[in-house]
């Protein structure tokens, strides 16, 4: 079973950027659909941005053209770059194994996730 560790989260302000980083220690990422899925205080959890094992990425609406999503299969390790962050970027958000596109259904294993907060 695939166990994946997110971080690089941190406080930013307006229109910064970060970068996170999902890793998975057991070296089988590449097997995998990947996605990013982020949950805000009060709110579901929503889809961010997807990769599938052919490196097709998927994006939600919000992120579109602020964000990407890229995976480097020798270092078992799946990235979210985002840049010009909103302040209702805020949330925390997870990697997860995903099934098929277009719904890339995330498992139900879920990590701690790493927490993105966007303030002035």
């Amino acid at each position: 079973q695939v166990q994946l560790v997110e971080s690089g989260g941190g406080l930013v302000q307006p229109g910064r950027s970060l970068r996170l980083s999902c890793a998975d220690s057991r070296s089988i990422l590449r097997r995998y659909n990947v996605g990013w899925y982020r949950q805000a205080l009060g709110r579901g959890r929503e889809l961010v941005a997807a990769i599938t094992t052919g490196s097709t990425t998927t994006y939600a609406d919000f992120v579109k053209g602020r964000f990407t999503i890229s995976r480097d299969n020798a270092k078992s390790t799946v990235y979210l770059q985002m840049n010009s962050l909103k302040p209702e970027d805020t949330a925390v958000y997870y990697c997860n194994v995903a099934g098929a596109e277009p719904l890339f259904r995330p498992s139900d294993s879920w990590g701690q996730g790493t927490q993105v907060t966007v303030s002035s």
